[in-house]
């Protein structure tokens, strides 16, 4: 792409003059190839530079003023609008050049795009190079899923080869807890008998006291009636005793 400046050589004004100095020396400070084109010395230049400025680009007289750009065929704006992109560090977009890579204007534009796309991986604002961050990026979402799988996989083949309660744990728990269960149980179990034994032995002894002592209460309430019963027989004996002798 070959950047054309129509611009007049031999013009007698001097801000023309200055407008296109200033121009050149943007252009070749960018190191931009551009071809230098004048209206002065060649009328089909002239000609053509009128002819191919859009209407609504012209002013009210319909004689376009030099400098004018183009980049091949296609219009890009006069000195106006090249000062504005000069002042928005958007030079190359005027032009419809892509920025140096590193550039101020590269940076600023890998942000917009960014901005408004989102980023890319290894990508800049060249179409080639979206095109291949988005290559980049279906491959690598391709691969994830395919590790997702394989180890979903690997986990179905995983649960397949233990028990279910092995896999879950509860085989391991349910040991554990049997044989800590009947250690407490056989415990239990022995210290249960040995409080009924010890209950036995203390109702065993408390009946035979009271057996005891219910002996000695009658024997105490048996005696005086047996010394009663026994002057009654010697009261009956000696009146006996006394019959006869009389």
């Amino acid at each position: 792409m070959v950047i054309k400046v129509f611009l007049a050589s031999s013009s007698g004004s001097t801000a023309i003059k200055k407008k296109q100095q200033d121009v050149l020396g943007f252009l070749e400070a960018l190191k931009v190839d551009y071809a230098p084109l004048d209206i002065a010395c060649n009328e089909d230049n002239r000609m053509w530079m009128r002819e191919n400025v859009p209407v609504e680009k012209k002013p009210t007289n319909g004689i376009p003023l030099p400098p004018q750009i183009f980049n091949e065929e296609s219009y890009c704006g006069d000195y106006e609008t090249f000062f504005d992109a000069k002042e928005d560090n958007a030079v190359f977009a005027f032009l419809g050049l892509p920025p140096p890579p590193g550039s101020k204007e590269a940076k600023e534009a890998e942000k917009a795009f960014i901005l408004e796309n989102g980023p890319v991986e290894n990508g800049t604002v060249e179409n080639e190079t979206v095109e291949n961050g988005t290559d980049d990026a279906e491959d690598e979402e391709n691969l994830e899923a395919e590790e997702v799988e394989e180890e979903n996989l690997d986990d179905d083949s995983l649960k397949r080869e233990v028990p279910m309660e092995e896999f879950n744990g509860d085989e391991h728990t349910d040991e554990v807890e049997a044989e800590v269960g009947g250690e407490t149980g056989e415990e239990a179990a022995e210290e249960a008998a040995e409080e009924d034994a010890a209950a036995e032995e203390k109702v065993a002894k408390e009946e035979e006291e009271e057996v005891v002592e219910n002996t000695e209460e009658a024997a105490e309430d048996t005696a005086p009636v047996k010394q009663e019963e026994a002057q009654e027989e010697v009261e009956d004996e000696e009146a006996k005793q006394e019959e006869e002798d009389e």
